[in-house]
């Protein structure tokens, strides 16, 4: 299976074909057993299954970090359930990108399947991050009272990074209207407006597909980052707590640099557009764009870590009596059950698209069979 060879942009149906990249591809069709050995031949997927399967075990290693700290909780606590819900979006995120790139040779139909798959986890992925940032980086975000060891309730209730700058409960504003009411539908309604948008792509507006996927998903990230952008907009290094507040916002734009960073290299095709076929098994664009991803990703987890330790471990800042009250804590509903009426969404989403292109593709891929 290692000696199966590789075939030239010309060789392949067109739907296989990636710009600028000339050589390396694989025959579409691909058994499963051969997709799987792929992974260790170099081809010009390879790189792609690498830059986001082995960052898994690297996120895994971080984030278990928590776990780890003084005074943290059990990690079945519900303290912790949007904490996990933003790995599971993570790991599904990753997953599914590298077995898209992996297992995509076996057919055209079972390509396009791998694809709008890895658009849904994306969607998944942000709506994971809204939830964290909803309960750890909210203006109201606070531990409830739900029985963590180390720390008494005078301590839970004290416990807040930016409470001088929201508005009393006498006097809502619009922003804290949209955070207790509209975030987590918006972030949803948005996830599954981009879920159904890229997956047109791969059908309609074929020529400026990277542009679109990639401006597409900046609409989560304003939605998303709703939180940390008040956050950023009403404090200063000079509020109650300097270190952690210039800690999470250097995060924050780091996690913004990476991604500006890696919507570049999606949509420029830099390197390859100026050497096409020299790169066409390690390092193109595509590489490059997992990777940039993979440490915005990574940024963002520190950013979050940050503000779960200002609510776990400091003490010291004090609640203001004209606060409104603090969230409810999180629950299985408004945590996993989001995510899983989210993914059954995205799931009949796909299902559509998939029938969709198995009667495109069905033809064509019979005929392939034959030759």
């Amino acid at each position: 299976m290692l000696s199966l060879p590789l075939l030239r942009h010309t060789d392949v149906p067109p739907r296989v074909t990636e710009n600028f990249i000339l050589s390396g591809y694989r025959f579409p069709n691909y058994s499963l057993r051969q997709c799987l050995v792929s992974a260790f031949r170099p081809t010009n997927e390879t790189g792609n299954f690498w830059t986001h399967f082995l960052p898994i075990f690297v996120f895994a290693f971080h984030f278990l970090e928590v776990f780890t700290w003084e005074g943290a909780a059990e990690p079945s606590n519900p303290f912790f359930y949007p904490f996990w819900n933003y790995f599971l979006g993570v790991l599904y995120l990753l997953l599914a990108s590298s077995l898209a790139h992996l297992l995509n040779s076996m057919s055209l139909i079972i390509r396009e399947i791998c694809f709008f798959v890895d658009y849904g986890t994306i969607s998944a992925y942000t709506v994971g991050s809204s939830l964290a940032y909803y309960y750890y980086i909210h203006p109201q975000a606070g531990i409830p009272e739900i029985g963590f060891g180390g720390l008494n309730s005078t301590q839970m209730k004290s416990l807040n990074a930016n409470d001088e700058a929201w508005p009393s409960a006498s006097s809502p504003t619009q922003f804290q209207l949209f955070f207790e009411s509209l975030y987590i539908p918006s972030s949803c309604l948005v996830a599954i407006v981009c879920v159904i948008t890229c997956c047109n792509t791969r059908q309609c507006w074929r020529r400026y597909r990277y542009a679109v996927r990639t401006l597409v998903f900046l609409l989560p990230f304003f939605v998303s980052s709703t939180p940390v952008f008040y956050r950023l907009s009403v404090s200063s290094p000079s509020s109650s707590s300097p270190h952690l507040f210039s800690t999470m916002a250097a995060f924050f734009y780091r996690h913004c640099f990476w991604l500006v960073v890696s919507a570049l290299f999606n949509i420029s095709k830099i390197p390859e557009r100026f050497s096409p076929g020299n790169f066409d098994i390690w390092g193109h664009s595509h590489q490059w764009f997992h990777c940039c991803t993979f440490l915005s990703i990574l940024d963002e987890l520190q950013m979050i870590k940050v503000e779960m330790q200002a609510l776990l471990l400091n003490p010291t800042l004090v609640l203001s009596p004209a606060m409104p009250p603090r969230l409810p804590g999180p629950t299985l509903w408004s945590t996993y059950g989001v995510m899983l009426l989210l993914q059954g969404c995205i799931a009949c989403i796909i299902a559509g698209f998939g029938w969709q292109a198995y009667q495109i593709y069905a033809p064509e891929q019979k005929k392939l069979k034959v030759h």
